[in-house]
C-alpha cells in the first residue's frame, strides 16, 4: 500500500473527501516525523513503535576502490512490531498460503 491508497482507504472508512483523508494522514506522517526528529519514542499499541538510534561514526572502505573513508555518525529511524501485530501476520500467513509468484 503507497500513502495514495492510504488515502483513499482512510476516505473510504472516514466516509470523508479524497481532500480531507489527505489533510488526516499528511497530518499523521508530520507529526512522527516531527517526533522522530526530536529524537522521541512513537508507540502505537498492537502495531508497534518507532525509534531513533544513533550510530557512532567510524572508518570505512569503498568496495570500489578500496579507499578508507570516514563515515560520520548518523542517527536513523527503527520500527519495531507489535506483539498484537506479529501475530496477526504470522496467523494469517499460516491461514492463507501466498499467491505463486510463477503464475
Amino acid at each position: 500500500m503507497n500513502k495514495a491508497e492510504l488515502i483513499t482507504k482512510v476516505s473510504e472508512r472516514a466516509n470523508v473527501t479524497q481532500k480531507v483523508a489527505k489533510v488526516i494522514v499528511d497530518t499523521l506522517f508530520n507529526g512522527m516525523k516531527e517526533s522522530l526528529e526530536k529524537g522521541e519514542r512513537i508507540e502505537i499499541r498492537g502495531f508497534g513503535s518507532f525509534v531513533v538510534r544513533s550510530y557512532g561514526g567510524y572508518r570505512g572502505r569503498n568496495p570500489k576502490t578500496g579507499e578508507v573513508v570516514d563515515v560520520p555518525p548518523k542517527r536513523l529511524p527503527f520500527f519495531k512490531v507489535g506483539k498484537e501485530l506479529k501475530e496477526m501476520v504470522n496467523t494469517e500467513r499460516r491461514e492463507e498460503p501466498s499467491p505463486d509468484p510463477k503464475g
